[in-house]
């Protein structure tokens, strides 16, 4: 399978088994126009000639004989020969159903999870800790990310936590890596300080812009959080060195130009930014809609031309969505598998529930189990056994599977009531921000050379 696109006044062609980026002159890209490319067209013909086009069609062979072109996908194979794994790699640690905000497209209903409202005891995360080392096998690296709600509600048991987390590692011969994604609101130095010493990754919730940020995100008492938040962003990023955070925006139908939101907040002073689109069902007022998608697409183009603008100065930043690793990128299992919910990665509410992860929590037909019992629902977790891209139709044609790995099977499942059915406006985002991605990279590489 072979993609096409031009951007930039940049030809590019993606062999989709091995990932394979080719930069195409006119005459080569017209000529992949189709899979049959030997078959040249009289319109090739008529604007080329037969020189050109039959050194042309000899580098094509020469790279489909390398296997770069066209080549034969063995990524199902492949991943049939590995068993399929039981052993829990991540958990994340639900430490508060609360929240200090009232987002208003919080899927987590505002930190209830639509439920009630509570914080996760010490001997409840204790248990999370000792359940995930005893059901790691032989993995030695564990993440567990404090997840709410807003965690720093419940600061002293976070903090007790991690300590207890450094205590069993020896004793089962792992190594924890914590992450914590909060609001900021009762960011302080002394959490900061905390933070950056135990914690791998910090994600910093803010929508960007004081008038997008404080449509959605207000405080209890309706108040702003972005003047809340912004100076305590700062102070923490500027305490936190080279460690890694990011400062995660959404982005709804209230302000589709987005681009600007992630700008605003780099000039605020934050370098590693992503911006996700809102997850809504259409009756939602701020949700996205198949009539957003032109606007949204400039968007990310808009951001794209910027971030080159900026590429190897002073200003330069990185957008999550824009990463790519051209050379080497995860391995076949992963790129069809996707992110593990319900097998490599479970969430674990206050009370000791298990879900698939975090989105399914509050939902009673994707209760795995609880941390006294264990998985006591085994069906219900076999169903994220089978949700490769190959289990779902509509993947296999997308040239972007390998890189999306059939894309979130919460989202999929919330549109469709079907988790192998992808949900199809976040899947053409997806398809746009790889594009942009890739052709990001090659002008990077070849800014890089030039220098």
């Amino acid at each position: 399978m072979i993609h096409r696109y031009t951007y930039g006044g940049e030809n590019i062609a993606i062999d989709i088994p091995t990932g394979s980026i080719h930069l195409l002159d006119d005459l080569a890209y017209r000529l992949l126009d189709k899979d049959d490319y030997q078959n040249v067209s009289n319109d090739v013909r008529a604007d080329f000639s037969s020189r050109e086009i039959e050194q042309a069609l000899c580098e094509l062979d020469d790279l489909k004989a390398q296997g770069l072109l066209h080549s034969q996908d063995k990524t199902r194979q492949i991943i049939d020969k590995f068993p399929k794994k039981t052993d829990i790699k991540a958990i994340c640690l639900h430490v508060a159903h609360d929240c200090n905000l009232r987002c208003e497209y919080c899927f987590a209903s505002t930190g209830d999870y639509q439920g009630s409202r509570q914080l996760m005891s010490l001997e409840t995360g204790q248990k999370a800790l000792e359940f995930l080392c005893q059901n790691s096998g032989q993995r030695y690296q564990l993440e567990v990310d404090f997840f709410g709600g807003e965690p720093l509600m419940n600061w002293d048991v976070v903090k007790q936590l991690v300590a207890y987390g450094r205590q069993l590692e020896p004793k089962y011969h792992k190594k924890f890596r914590f992450t914590m994604t909060t609001n900021g609101v009762l960011l302080n130095d002394e959490i900061g300080d905390f933070l950056n010493r135990e914690m791998s990754n910090v994600v910093l919730s803010i929508d960007g812009r004081k008038q997008t940020n404080d449509q959605v995100r207000k405080t209890l008492n309706d108040q702003s959080s972005y003047d809340v938040i912004v100076p305590k962003f700062q102070d923490f990023v500027a305490s936190r060195g080279d460690k890694q955070y990011y400062v995660r925006g959404t982005f709804t139908a209230h302000q589709l130009d987005f681009s600007r939101d992630v700008l605003h907040l780099h000039e605020l002073g934050f370098k590693e930014l992503s911006m996700e689109p809102v997850v809504a069902k259409p009756d939602q007022a701020y949700a996205l809609t198949e009539d957003d998608l032109p606007v949204l697409l400039q968007e990310y183009e808009r951001l794209a031309d910027e971030m080159l603008k900026r590429y190897n100065t002073d200003d330069e930043f990185r957008f999550f969505h824009f990463e790519i690793d051209l050379a080497g990128g995860p391995c076949a299992v992963k790129k069809a598998s996707g992110c593990g919910a319900g097998v490599e990665y479970l969430a674990v509410t206050p009370t000791g529930e298990l879900y698939p992860c975090h989105q399914f929590v509050g939902d009673e037909r994707f209760l795995l189990g609880d941390l006294d019992s264990g998985i006591s629902s085994p069906e219900r977790r076999r169903q994220f056994d089978h949700l490769s891209v190959f289990d779902k139709p509509a993947c296999q044609a997308c040239w972007a599977k390998y890189y999306c790995s059939g894309g979130c099977h919460a989202n999929a499942f919330n549109f469709n009531a079907d988790l192998t059915v992808p949900y199809d406006l976040a899947c053409q985002l997806e398809r746009k921000r790889v594009e942009l991605a890739i052709y990001l990279a090659i002008k990077k590489m070849e800014l890089s050379h030039d220098s």
